[in-house]
């Protein structure tokens, strides 16, 4: 049975030339696990609050959308509260009470649900996944993986029997957001739940997908089993979805000479059985680990430092030594509120420790200074819709431009806007524009002043795969023109990929510091898919596909 049917589905959203979703036919059977992926601003988000009918969005809207079998705005709005529940990109825009037992009872108390069923319910949830630890904490104590846990909750305490989910993984370190894809593969299976979730984050989630769907331009591209789409996109040589394709199975397209549908891996487990299908290569060279340079100049110096947020908090920095050279683009990985926010804030002299000194060219911070991060570092936050002050994304660079007296200001702004394929979106409100829409701006606006250091938190948050390409190229062309760059992030598969110097931050300090390579191999959880496909086999240990790629080339050539 179908639960949810639309049929030729049309919107526009006011005061735009074009159609956000463009004539859309989208069938979802009752039970199904369906991904749907696609550049950011092609409509992902649109369709999946259209199917909310309490934040559905104005504008011009033609077409059907059907729940069971009858029109969506013909059924009551509690049952749709009740049945259709959804998880937002970014958990903090979700969590409205200070506590948690407050946030999890707030929908029931809302919809009248009796005291004795809200707390058999509650009850139930809690036991079930293990939150008891939780429930009496404050919501700001929590880290971003527990609150993107507490949002589910929540939704799932009225029951629903679908449950959407707008890039839920986006925030998440990797170890939480392989638990919450588990998590919703346990409700899927288990409970029966209807899953809808739109995904940037495609490594691990094809595995668990009944149907995977690709949209561009307000279209579905692409629809069907996940082998069946990956062999779409190949057979039809669709270069446009080929960074969609987990990268186990574009090592499968890539080395098999007949590559059939039934094999395509999906994950590790599956891409081991095909590798040891193919010819051993031990005789190609290992990568080896090159030895980490520290002889350039200290940009930023961190010693002993210690930090909290609230006298007697415990310490989110402790005994934190860290140093940032010239030339380097520096990687910061850890889990949710491990502090990899607060070093950056800290190092820009934002925060003031409590303890120790931070030193930036030399000089020991004393105060918070705002301008020099302004003029020669850059500052990309975690947030990067508060940065706009200003209606339109043009308006802000001209602001910038003007207040820093950028000569040939509308031919550089011109430049950056086309260099993040932007050009479209320059008369666009910064609030209008989706999560990697926003993020670029945002970048671009840094970059206009030509910043000597640029800081970066959660840099591919909202990106979509070839977003992410794009970015790598613009990064490494900037690193190699001589530009400094800390970053922190959870995105391992672009770490290893862009990053000279990568670091994990643990227990309030540097616990580990190397080179990308010598960093990510043999770790379990905190590498790439390549490499824990390629640990203890006949291949040499490799992080990204272009290195097996390189090593199979050798072999061809052997």
């Amino acid at each position: 049975m179908e639960i949810i049917d639309i049929k030729a589905l049309s919107f526009q959203y006011p005061e735009s030339d074009n159609y956000a979703l463009d004539g859309v036919n989208f069938h979802v059977k009752q039970g199904e696990f369906v991904v749907i992926g696609g550049p950011s601003g092609c409509g992902k988000t649109t369709l999946l609050h259209l199917l909310k009918k309490e934040i559905s969005p104005h504008g011009l809207q033609s077409g059907d959308i059907s729940y069971i079998g009858k029109p969506l705005d013909e059924w009551d709005e509690r049952t749709l509260i009740e049945e259709i529940g959804l998880v937002f990109q970014d958990p903090e825009n979700q969590i409205i009470m200070d506590d948690v037992m407050q946030e999890l009872v707030f929908g029931m108390e809302n919809l009248g649900y009796s005291p004795i069923d809200m707390r058999l319910r509650l009850a139930e949830m809690v036991h079930t996944f293990s939150v008891e630890h939780l429930l009496h904490q404050k919501t700001t104590a929590l880290s971003g993986g527990q609150k993107q846990l507490l949002n589910l909750l929540s939704a799932l305490l009225l029951k629903p029997r679908v449950l959407l989910l707008d890039e839920p993984t986006s925030q998440l370190d990797p170890v939480a957001a392989k638990d919450l894809l588990m998590m919703l593969e346990r409700l899927n299976k288990e409970l029966g739940i209807t899953v809808i979730i739109v995904e940037h984050r495609l490594e691990n989630i094809f595995d668990k997908a009944d149907r995977v769907v690709f949209m561009n331009e307000g279209k579905i591209i692409h629809d069907g089993k996940s082998r069946e789409v990956i062999q779409q996109i190949y057979n039809r040589q669709d270069h446009r979805f080929f960074p969609y394709i987990p990268s186990i199975s574009q090592m499968y397209l890539e080395l098999h000479h007949a590559p059939t549908i039934d094999r395509i891996p999906l994950n590790v487990n599956e891409g081991r059985t095909e590798l040891a299908s193919l010819p051993s290569m031990n005789h190609v060279e290992k990568i080896e680990n090159k030895v980490m340079n520290t002889d350039t100049e200290p940009i930023i110096e961190a010693k002993d430092v210690y930090f909290q947020y609230e006298q007697g908090s415990s310490m989110v920095l402790r005994k934190l030594s860290f140093s940032l050279n010239r030339g380097d683009f520096y990687a910061v990985m850890g889990g949710n509120g491990s502090g990899k926010t607060t070093l950056l804030k800290t190092c820009l002299g934002l925060l003031k420790p409590q303890r120790g000194s931070v030193k930036r060219f030399g000089r020991k911070l004393t105060h918070k200074s705002i301008d020099s991060v302004h003029q020669n570092i850059a500052y990309l936050s975690q947030q990067p819709q508060t940065f706009f002050i200003q209606d339109t994304i043009e308006k802000e660079m001209q602001l910038i431009a003007e207040q820093h007296e950028i000569q040939d200001s509308e031919k550089r702004i011109k430049s950056l806007l086309n260099l993040f394929g932007i050009e479209h979106l320059r008369n666009r409100h910064p609030y209008d524009c989706s999560g990697g829409e926003v993020q670029k701006a945002a970048l671009a606006c840094m970059l206009l002043t030509k910043p000597s250091i640029l800081f970066m938190d959660e840099p591919t948050k909202g990106l979509d795969p070839v977003s992410k390409i794009h970015l790598q190229s613009i990064l490494r062309k900037l690193h190699s023109d001589g530009l400094t760059i800390l970053m922190v992030t959870h995105d391992i598969e672009f770490t290893a990929k862009t990053a000279t110097k990568c670091a994990m931050l643990f227990d309030g300090e540097i616990t580990a510091e190397a080179l990308p390579h010598a960093f990510f191999t043999g770790n379990y959880f905190y590498t790439t898919s390549i490499n824990r496909l390629t640990q203890n086999s006949q291949y040499p240990e490799a992080l990204t596909l272009e290195e097996v790629l390189h090593s199979w080339q050798e072999h061809e050539l052997a």
